[in-house]
């Protein structure tokens, strides 16, 4: 399943999310929520207040999600991967592989060289970051997933050290190309289901435009 609600604001999409996992048992369909969220910081749960810079008018939420601070915003792809990976006999590291691989794969479809770090979670472009990841497992399941920048204002990731990291540079796809096309974002968005979909191996899907109702 593959919910596409749009622009949506964090606190109920998280909410939802952990509804969701709560009530999922061994029969539930694994889903993948791809979207936006209105800006916004999240904290992970080694997320440290000294990384929070000048937050000013950007909210700024507590999430159960590995990693630190980062920031969400109008332009960035976000989806979140609401799978039984203990279904799948799929461990933490694994997942982490497959989604950073997703990405990897994606981007080069558009002539960007991308790649992850063995010590830093995440797909980098020439040591600038361009996705994050965040993830919870609870009972064998994975919930929070990733944040790919597309054609996102970049400026709000000064106002804090992104995932822990003083100075760290950010980028997105459209920062890079130098032609993106008008409809980028809906061609990333649409690559990136076909990756994940086919790595997760799901050749078949149904989608929505709703996330489920709490």
């Amino acid at each position: 399943m593959v919910r596409t609600p749009g622009l949506v604001d964090y606190n109920s999409t998280f909410a939802a999310m952990q509804q969701f996992t709560e009530r999922r048992d061994a029969n539930s369909l694994d889903e993948l929520w791809v979207l936006q969220h209105q800006p916004v910081f999240t904290q992970g749960r080694a997320g440290k207040p000294e990384h929070l810079l000048a937050t000013g008018d950007i909210p700024v939420v507590q999430a159960d999600r590995g990693g630190q601070v980062t920031y969400h915003g109008p332009g960035q792809l976000v989806i979140y991967l609401l799978i039984d990976i203990k279904r799948l006999a799929m461990n933490v590291r694994e997942l982490v592989d497959l989604i950073e691989q997703s990405i990897v794969s994606t981007l080069a479809g558009f002539g960007i060289a991308a790649a992850p770090k063995a010590d830093a979670p995440g797909v980098y472009v020439q040591g600038d970051k361009i996705a994050s990841l965040g993830l919870r497992i609870r009972r064998g399941c994975s919930f929070h997933g990733l944040a790919l920048n597309i054609d996102n204002d970049l400026s709000p990731f000064q106002r804090i050290n992104p995932c822990g990291y003083a100075g760290m540079k950010m980028t997105s796809v459209s920062a890079i190309l130098e032609e993106a096309p008008a409809d980028l974002f809906a061609r990333v968005e649409q690559q990136m289901i076909e990756e994940l979909s086919q790595r997760l191996g799901y050749p078949q899907r149904c989608t929505e435009k709703t996330l489920p109702s709490q």
